[in-house]
């Protein structure tokens, strides 16, 4: 990827929404030539789709939580298999520091977190989490 590309995405991140005309006229670049870049990007899967974000308060049934996973010795590609297997996980990242991993889980009521965590108390290989419930977001 060249720097085209990169304020391309860039672009995207901000407003996925964005024409192709405006994104031409953005990156004063013809509109064949992002046409072909979009095309580019999401034929070497680059781009992997497009999104809406919402304001976490315009989903206000939706409880977020953030969940710190130690993972057992040298378990990770299978614990990572089971999280992603995990409906209640919406996203799972790789850290360093003190966890292992970190999943944001997602779920419509606390009966249903506290099902979440059940199961993924459940999953071999995992030696311990903690778990953060989202209650604000400042930006």
């Amino acid at each position: 990827m060249d720097e085209l590309d990169q304020q391309l995405i860039g672009l995207l991140r901000q407003n996925a929404r964005l024409s192709v005309a405006d994104l031409a006229h953005k990156l004063k670049v013809s509109r064949g030539t992002v046409t072909n870049r979009l095309r580019k990007l999401e034929d070497r899967q680059v781009i992997v789709g497009y999104t809406v974000r919402l304001k976490p308060e315009a989903q206000g049934d939706r409880i977020r939580a953030w969940m710190g996973v130690l993972v057992d010795g040298n378990r990770t590609r299978e614990v990572i298999a089971s999280l992603l297997g995990e409906p209640g996980v919406s996203a799972l990242h790789d850290t360093n520091g003190r966890w292992d991993l970190l999943a944001e889980l997602e779920v419509g009521s606390m009966k249903e977190l506290s099902d979440v965590l059940e199961r993924v108390r459940l999953i071999s290989g995992i030696q311990s989490t903690e778990t953060s419930i989202h209650l604000a977001s400042y930006r």
